[in-house]
């Protein structure tokens, strides 16, 4: 692999080598070896993909959540028929990615069938970026749209306390002459990891992201990490989108919403217990006409008045000069990845 341009001080290593080095530290913290797979291929995919924020940073925070027993590393996910549309999912409090996984199969056949298909986990906890999960749909020729919430740290507009989580939506279409267009953005101002990243790098951040524990607004992301919190995107209307994830994510499923659980009698826990949606479309079934060649004319447009790139452009960059070149790691994550394989 070429090493053109890689800092002296870090290592490059091929997606596939990240994913195993990741598969076996899952595996010697307590997971089973089939929710080890899954969290390690979706972890290198956002290190591939640039989303720096979901890849490798999240390793110490999904080990801390097994190692303070707050979540169930070995648990096997109940998947439940409910109606021709509806399919739910216990995630026994593990993970969302395997339980995603167990139903992937079925639900992309109820969608088929009916034309739209509706996954509904609960008991689970998601800790990583929203995009990986909507992503294969649209490979597979399906429009889908994901909501999870999160733990409690956003402020919803015009309030005086944090009551929402980041909340993200993420949405996938295929589109004939490209990748599938994919977005993934949190409801508020800035994703938590963002925060937690620029905190670790001594930047600041943007105005309007957050507050400090006074409630006064700051641009210093250890101010909004101890004991601040972020704001909604886009005042009320990100606040709004906020509440509806809540809704449909906790209320429609089961699951937590961001104010109901409480990890501090566990030391260490990190991962939010909540639940998730998925909504997958055949479009298709829709307007009678090919939806990917629709969606590559509204695509084609917008580059004609001038956008620049589609949503998932950047990842998909990277995506290929990962694979070309491979991952770049500092030498300080390389040698703590592999402390942390005992290899």
């Amino acid at each position: 692999m070429s090493s053109t341009h890689v800092p002296v001080d870090s290592q490059t290593i091929s997606f596939g080598d990240l994913t195993e080095l990741l598969r076996q530290i899952f595996l010697r913290h307590g997971t089973s070896a089939n929710v080890a797979a899954v969290l390690a291929q979706n972890c290198a995919s956002a290190e591939r993909d640039g989303s720096h924020s979901h890849g490798i940073f999240r390793i110490k925070g999904y080990l801390s959540s097994l190692a303070a027993g707050w979540v169930d590393g070995r648990v096997v996910p109940q998947v439940e028929d409910v109606g021709a549309g509806f399919v739910r999912v216990d995630a026994g409090g593990g993970f969302a990615q395997p339980a995603v996984q167990a139903a992937k199969a079925l639900l992309i056949e109820k969608a088929r069938t009916a034309g739209i298909a509706i996954l509904a986990i609960r008991n689970s906890h998601h800790f990583a970026a929203l995009w990986p999960d909507v992503e294969p749909f649209a490979q597979e020729g399906l429009v889908a749209l994901s909501v999870v919430n999160s733990m409690t740290c956003v402020v919803p507009h015009d309030a005086q306390a944090p009551l929402f989580g980041t909340n993200p939506i993420a949405f996938a279409a295929p589109r004939a002459g490209g990748q599938p267009i994919v977005f993934d953005m949190a409801t508020s101002a800035i994703a938590h990891g963002d925060v937690q990243i620029a905190a670790r790098e001594g930047r600041t951040l943007p105005p309007g992201m957050g507050v400090d524990r006074a409630g006064q607004p700051t641009r210093d992301p250890a101010a909004i990490l101890d004991g601040g919190a972020l704001l909604p995107f886009g005042g009320y209307k990100g606040s709004a989108l906020s509440m509806m994830v809540e809704l449909l994510s906790a209320a429609l499923t089961g699951g937590h919403f961001s104010f109901e659980f409480d990890m501090s009698t566990r030391p260490g826990a990190q991962t939010p217990w909540t639940g998730q949606t998925i909504i997958v479309i055949d479009p298709d079934k829709g307007g009678g006409q090919a939806f990917a060649q629709r969606s590559e004319e509204l695509v084609r447009q917008m580059y004609r008045v001038g956008q620049q790139r589609m949503p998932g452009d950047r990842r998909y960059r990277q995506r290929e000069k990962s694979l070309q070149q491979g991952i770049v790691l500092s030498a300080q994550d390389w040698v703590w990845l592999k402390s942390l394989a005992h290899c």
